[in-house]
């Protein structure tokens, strides 16, 4: 503990007694590491996550627990982690106000990160927005999304999605002795996290535990479908040499390590990414996923709680640096777009004249994983529920001239208040961060807004079709000065309306008979 950290108070969970510190510096109250779960390690591999095993006495909550085994991604092929890994960390005013609760759930392409990264640990931002915060870990990779189920029923389909389920079942019924409102919880998540949070208000278990969403730019078209599971079961079995034959028993006697690394080589080794196929993501099994969630909000089947959504204006601007060729440019354009739907690919690729320059294919790449499911998410969720939707446009001076922009993930620098934990900080020393103090106050104020109320502020509308009196779909437009939009870029929103970004492998007929699963799609038709 520093100088300015004090013992907290003790606090009684379902499982037991557990103490944190008070940082008088920060006016904070923070326990870390706490239990909701019990190890996924063992017997427990790929199976629904329990409840933690209680203890006596009083837990120690000022270490933070260990992070899901992850890579590093660093010159050795280290692995950290463990599968004890089902903790979370709660950070609060140091004050004793009832505060509404935001849960949030960390992105990192269903791969890597922590419930306590430094940009993620909320401590300006729970003091700023006065709420208490509540950051989870949860399984990642190989051991949380991945459906293995065609190696074997003694598994779930999603450790993953469990394991954040179980979270918010544990705020439910222990967030009130942390001065929070249970009442009042907002579900957030940036990136794989915002596709979580996506995911989980079309999952119909997760009713009444969230009555909020801020969903910041969630990836919905990497949801898994079953050619995705199948493929991604037999490769992880090739990379692990073992027999065709091996069964879930045999996978849980490997070292987790083992299966993190033989994980990272198949993502990086196959050809897939090219065709949009991404490793890990959440899976549709038909028990708790019902459905693709970009489905389920179509239905209008989705939880209805009021919605904050957004990406950012240059998600995917290091793929300008892709391709040398505008012809190689245009190509993987179009596999990437052929892989869903291949009636439609063309009309799509023609809304961005082809993709053969290099801003026109960042532009692509960047709707056709964030924006483009964004808009739908909001269209189609806006009937049932108030919605809003954002674009964060601000950039460091610096990164506009690298031709990098307001690039994914550069918002969390400032919604939480902290710049200095960005990868990107390094950067304020080039200047051209002004304004950005005035945006952290200014995002805060509409987040903020949104914990406690259920809506941003006045000036933020919110998004909805075309009226008599009113334009169509408001979009904050969040820069130095921010300012709002209505229908942006509105030939290119329409190019995406009859897209198919739900059914990954539509495109790819060789594959889907390789794995057994052309016939049986034929006949689901």
């Amino acid at each position: 503990m520093g100088t300015s950290d004090i013992p907290g108070p003790q606090v009684r969970t379902t499982a037991g007694v557990v103490r944190g510190l008070v940082d008088q510096q920060l006016g904070i109250r923070t326990w870390r590491g706490v239990p909701f779960g019990a190890s996924t390690g063992g017997d427990n591999r790929f199976r629904a996550p329990r409840r933690p095993r209680h203890w006596r006495g009083v837990r120690d909550a000022t270490n933070f627990g260990p992070v899901a085994p992850q890579p590093t991604y660093s010159w050795t092929d280290r692995v950290i982690g463990s599968e004890n890994c089902l903790h979370l960390d709660i950070v609060r005013p140091d004050t004793d106000e009832e505060l509404p609760v935001v849960v949030y759930l960390h992105g990192g392409s269903f791969i890597m990160g922590s419930s306590h990264e430094p940009m993620l640990r909320g401590y300006q931002f729970a003091t700023a927005v006065n709420c208490v915060y509540v950051s989870v870990n949860f399984r990642l990779g190989a051991l949380g999304y991945l459906d293995l189920r065609s190696l074997g029923e003694d598994c779930v389909a999603n450790p993953a999605l469990r394991d954040q389920l179980l979270a918010l079942q544990w705020v439910q019924a222990n967030i009130a002795q942390f001065g929070g409102d249970p009442g009042q919880v907002t579900l957030m998540g940036e990136s794989a996290g915002g596709a979580a949070v996506a995911t989980l208000m079309a999952v119909p278990a997760a009713e009444g535990l969230f009555h909020r969403a801020i969903v910041q730019s969630p990836p919905m078209t990497m949801v898994h479908s079953r050619a995705q599971a199948t493929l991604w079961a037999r490769e992880l079995v090739y990379q692990m040499a073992l027999p065709r034959q091996t069964t879930l028993k045999d996978l849980r006697a490997e070292h987790p390590h083992d299966l993190v690394r033989a994980g990272q080589s198949m993502m990086w080794r196959g050809r897939e990414l090219q065709h949009l196929n991404t490793t890990y993501a959440p899976t549709v099994d038909g028990t708790l996923l019902l459905d693709h969630p970009l489905k389920v909000f179509d239905a209008g089947q989705q939880l209805q709680v009021p919605m904050l959504v957004g990406t950012n204006s240059d998600e995917t601007s290091f793929s300008k640096f892709f391709y040398m060729r505008t012809s190689a440019r245009s190509r993987a354009a179009l596999r990437l777009l052929t892989a869903f739907d291949p009636e439609e690919a063309s009309f799509v690729l023609s809304a961005y004249d082809g993709a053969l320059d290099r801003a026109q294919f960042a532009d692509l790449l960047a709707d056709a994983l964030f924006w483009a499911p964004s808009v739908r998410l909001a269209t189609d969720h806006n009937p049932l529920a108030p919605t809003w939707m954002y674009r964060f446009d601000y950039a460091p001076a610096a990164l506009r001239w690298l031709g990098l922009g307001a690039m994914h993930s550069l918002e969390l620098s400032v919604i939480f208040g902290d710049p200095g934990a960005s990868r990107t900080s390094g950067l304020s020393r080039f200047g051209g961060m002004e304004g950005m103090a005035e945006l952290t106050d200014e995002m805060q104020h509409h987040w903020g807004r949104f914990i406690h109320h259920g809506c941003p502020g006045a000036e933020w509308p919110a998004y909805r079709p075309p009226t008599d009196t009113a334009p169509a779909r408001a979009t904050m437009v969040f820069d130095s000065p921010s300012h709002v939009e209505f229908d942006p870029k509105a030939r290119k929103r329409r190019a995406w309306v009859d897209y198919d970004m739900t059914e990954w492998g539509n495109g790819r007929p060789e594959l889907l008979a390789e794995l057994g699963l052309l016939i049986s799609a034929e006949l689901g038709r």
